[in-house]
């Protein structure tokens, strides 16, 4: 019965957010914190699926400083839950189809994020030059989701290069963005789906003690452990209910 009352009231959330959006854009498009708006606004829509979101950043992550953002990719809810963490002056690569997603793409494009096409190596290559050129021009934080597709449940998958190149072409640090387990978190005939905790980790800058797949794997074995203790943490948030 709840499922009733939910699924409708989550594509009526979901279309007046996009519609105030696509106003915002309109009226200044490729703003720099049009992307921390829109993760702000869709984000709202996680009282309608019971999700309680906490973030948790370190005192070193300062707003509108230039880094280059990972965060672990789990689900479609991604949009609703992790993208609240996207603070201002940052955009986000994402594959260039998005953009044929009615009123969403044009919104996606608009924000100023940056559009890749995985199906050319060339392109996607050039991507990357037009991510630190942004960088470097206008001090524009860059989120990538460096598994490069979402995991469904099978944790924290292996990360691709393209974002600590991306980091150490710009000489800008890392900030890890985690967050808690979603896979077959939202139950839609439960009012209460409980909470997702969401990490932003300390800068780290890429130095010259590891290269860029040493620096990869050293970031993707951080993510897992983690996603492990925020997992642990829930459990135990959960337990107190």
């Amino acid at each position: 019965m709840i499922a009733l009352f939910r699924v409708p009231a989550l594509f009526i959330a979901f279309l007046l957010i996009n519609i105030v959006l696509y106003v915002v854009c309109l009226l200044r498009p490729f703003h720099r914190d049009n992307v921390h708006i829109a993760g702000q606004m869709y984000s709202l829509m996680a009282k309608v699926v019971g999700l309680k979101i906490v973030i948790r950043k370190d005192p070193a992550v300062k707003d509108n400083e230039p880094y280059v953002f990972i965060a672990n990719h789990q689900n479609s809810f991604d949009v609703i839950t992790i993208c609240k963490a996207a603070l201002p002056g940052v955009v986000t690569i994402g594959k260039k189809s998005l953009i044929w997603i009615p009123i969403f793409g044009q919104i996606y494009w608009l924000s100023g994020n940056i559009l890749i096409d995985r199906k050319n190596s060339g392109k996607a290559r050039n991507t990357l030059d037009i991510a630190a050129n942004k960088i470097a021009k206008k001090k524009t934080s860059v989120w990538l989701f460096p598994e490069g597709t979402r995991s469904y449940g099978r944790g924290i998958l292996p990360f691709k290069q393209g974002a600590f190149r991306l980091a150490k072409t710009t000489n800008e640090p890392i900030v890890m963005v985690t967050a808690s387990n979603l896979h077959k978190k939202v139950k839609w005939n439960r009012w209460n789906n409980g909470t997702l905790l969401i990490d932003i980790s300390a800068p780290v800058p890429l130095n010259d003690d590891r290269d860029v797949k040493e620096w990869m794997a050293h970031f993707n074995k951080q993510m897992k452990q983690k996603f492990d203790e925020l997992n642990a943490q829930v459990d135990e948030l959960e337990k107190s209910r």
